[in-house]
């Protein structure tokens, strides 16, 4: 799965849409009714690593695989809504298959 430009950014879109999820429903939380705002700085920075290998990801599988723009659009779409990478996901397997 990983030798491939698509597999790796399957690969990392779905790493991206577990860290944001964790900053989203672990880390804000923890923040904001335990006053542990340590969380958030972890999951943030290691969330942002991930969204910028993401949109690397993206480029290449956009160059490699000749994406339309709005291919490209709804993936960094994607990126932003929760499990909105899963959806993508399973929008770009059913299409392989």
């Amino acid at each position: 799965m990983l030798t491939t430009a698509l597999g790796r950014f399957r690969v990392i879109g779905i790493i991206e849409g577990i860290s944001y999820l964790v900053l989203l429903g672990i880390a804000m939380p923890l923040k904001y009714f335990l006053d542990f705002p340590a969380a958030v700085k972890i999951a943030g920075s290691l969330h942002g690593l991930f969204f910028v290998l993401y949109i690397l990801a993206l480029a290449h599988v956009t160059f490699t695989n000749r994406w339309s723009v709005l291919k490209v659009a709804g993936a960094f779409l994607a990126s932003l809504l929760p499990f909105g990478n899963f959806v993508l996901d399973a929008r770009i397997k059913h299409e392989q298959a």
